[in-house]
């Protein structure tokens, strides 16, 4: 019976009947009457599946007090036709599976539930609404939990994307349990003094605090936080400085390649060549295999080889936009990597062209129409002028990474690697060999690039170089470097932006911070064992833990989020930053009236 799914156990829709448990009433103990009984609504739960709930709610004739189900309660929020479990079943796919809305339509179809799209959408609002409430519920706990680790360390970051909203997250470094979200229009210090002053009061002092170099949010944590160390984020620090030293030039790379649209161009070319080796799939996989081995068989046939071997030097050319090891810009250099790309392809091309392997030219006819493909690109002294620049400037750059020995070129653990744990005294060595002999060598002591970025170090030393934190934990004495792990912000909202990109089928971030919950970032404590103790609060599951909440609160949370995710129409957004705006309006009035 276990093995059997709730669409083969039921022919028919089942009515299922709910009423009150109790037949007395508790104040005035006398016998409850039938008061009504509620018209048969349609609801839903993984253990049934699609239901017909036909409710009977008792009331007291002396004290008039009403009693409905609480069995019912228990399965369904109030004004609501699914159950608690369905409500988590799609958090959970949605957040910790990265299932997107497809996905968990098919999974609840199979469980004999009907759902459409819009409201799957819908009840994952729901759950983060559901989990921020709790969060609230449990602060205490969860300030006694930190208090037992001998305090929190607060780390503060943000995230947006070109007109969206700044998505302001905090978490505790010890524990990595998120404490609270807001959204802001910017890194305004007035704004983000009032939401760390909420922080203060919910969760005392921080032993620390750690973030990036953005003087609003500096501003707010010495505001707030006076006497509290404030740390500098190594990975934040360098890359602030990657940016000012070859940002410029990077955005020069991207705009010249975007222009002449060559990326489109070779996919366009690579698209014509699949059909022409459509049916050459053995010949490919014995090419390829050849190509691995770096053995060519005295058999091997030559037709066609000119189109295969065009074809992948164009696949690798365009993988060049997904080189780096998962740190993004400036440590990975993406738009560098396709240019270094294209200038070998061409050149590859060049030496193929004057191979003659049936003695005839034309048989090499590809070559040269891909080399006229790359010619605007590989003439335009602009494009050649910023890519010499910046790999001038990312040899100095990687020196420095190699120096604080975080975001290594050569790591592959992308933003999951929190830096090497030497002794930040060791580390700081080096960093001070590395300003000394770019301040000796003329060649960079002279370069405005190079003097700005002594500067920033200079400016920010004491911030990054300060001595470790020695906390007091339930398990003895540890020793905390939070400069070392800040991207721990970082890759959660690489992972969160993510779900939300797999879900939507975009990549526009501006658009996903903005119809985002603030509270969203909430769900990456439902891998945190710890917090999801101090959550549960003796429970088994979430499903009980929601159903303990009011669902009043959870609706006027929803329509708290529905007025804040108020949509401007474009052409508005773009007349309302006009200063005469107000005087337009006016004369456009008049001019209709007239």
């Amino acid at each position: 019976m276990l093995n059997v799914s709730s669409p083969k156990l039921f022919s028919l829709t089942p009515i299922i009947h709910f009423k009150p448990g109790r037949c007395t009433c508790p104040d005035c103990h006398i016998k409850l009457k039938v008061q009504k009984t509620l018209p048969d609504k349609k609801i839903a739960t993984l253990t049934v599946g699609d239901l017909i709930a036909h409710e009977t709610i008792y009331h007291c004739e002396k004290c008039g007090r009403v009693f409905h189900s609480q069995e019912l309660r228990s399965l369904v929020p109030e004004k609501c036709n699914f159950g608690f479990d369905v409500i988590v079943f799609i958090g959970k796919s949605l957040f910790l599976r990265c299932h997107n809305y497809q996905e968990i339509l098919s999974e609840l179809k199979q469980k004999n539930i009907t759902i459409s799209i819009s409201e799957i959408g819908f009840l994952a609002k729901k759950f983060v609404i559901y989990l921020a409430l709790l969060h609230k519920l449990v602060q205490r706990k969860t300030r006694r939990y930190m208090n037992m680790n001998g305090g929190y360390i607060l780390h503060l970051d943000g995230t947006c994307d070109g007109g969206s909203p700044h998505l302001i997250s905090v978490l505790d470094g010890i524990s990595e349990i998120v404490l609270d979200n807001i959204k802001l229009p910017s890194e305004n210090s007035d704004d983000l003094i009032l939401f760390l002053e909420r922080i203060k009061k919910a969760y005392g002092v921080p032993l620390a605090v750690v973030s990036d170099m953005g003087k609003g949010i500096a501003l707010a944590i010495k505001t707030v936080f006076k006497n509290v160390a404030a740390f500098i984020c190594h990975y934040h620090f360098l890359k602030s400085l990657g940016k000012d030293l070859f940002g410029d030039e990077n955005d020069i790379i991207r705009k010249r390649l975007q222009k002449h649209g060559i990326q489109g161009v070779l996919k366009k070319r690579a698209r014509k060549l699949e059909d022409v080796i459509a049916d050459t799939t053995n010949f490919v996989d014995g090419f390829v295999s050849e190509i691995e081995s770096e053995k060519i068989p005295s058999n091997c046939p030559l037709n066609h080889v000119p189109e295969i071997a065009a074809y992948a030097l164009i696949k690798w050319a365009l993988d060049g936009k997904n080189q780096g090891n998962g740190f993004g810009f400036p440590f990975d250099q993406t738009y560098l990597s396709f240019y270094q790309r294209l200038t070998e392809l061409n050149s590859r091309l060049h030496e193929l062209n004057e191979i003659k392997l049936h003695g005839d030219w034309k048989e090499n006819r590809i070559y040269g129409k891909i080399c006229h493909d790359l010619l605007k690109v590989l003439n335009d002294p602009t494009l050649k002028k910023a890519s010499v620049k910046v790999e001038e400037k990312v040899i100095v750059f990687n020196k420095l990474r190699k120096a604080m020995r975080i975001t290594l070129p050569e790591n592959k653990r992308g933003l999951n690697d929190n830096g090497d744990l030497s002794n930040i005294k060791t580390i700081e060595k080096e960093v001070k060999k590395f300003r000394d002999r770019l301040c000796k060598d003329k060649k960079y002591s002279e370069n405005k690039d190079y003097q700005k970025m002594v500067e920033q170090i200079n400016k920010y030393w004491k911030k990054l170089f300060a001595d470790p934190i020695i906390v007091e934990t339930k398990i003895g004495k540890i020793v905390i470097q939070p400069q070392r792990t800040n991207n721990i912000l970082e890759q959660f909202f690489r992972k969160l932006m993510r779900i939300f990109r797999k879900r939507n089928g975009f990549n526009a971030m501006e658009k996903i911070i903005k119809t985002m919950l603030s509270d969203t970032p909430f769900v990456m404590n439902l891998e945190n064992k710890d917090y999801m103790n101090i959550l549960l609060g003796g429970k088994e599951t979430l499903e009980e833990r929601f159903a303990e909440i009011d669902a009043k609160k959870v609706r006027e949370e929803l329509e708290k989020s529905r007025n804040e995710e108020s949509v401007i129409s474009p052409k508005i957004k773009k007349i309302i930053r006009m200063p005469e705006l107000p005087t337009s309006i006016v004369t456009f009035v008049k001019r209709r009236a007239s």
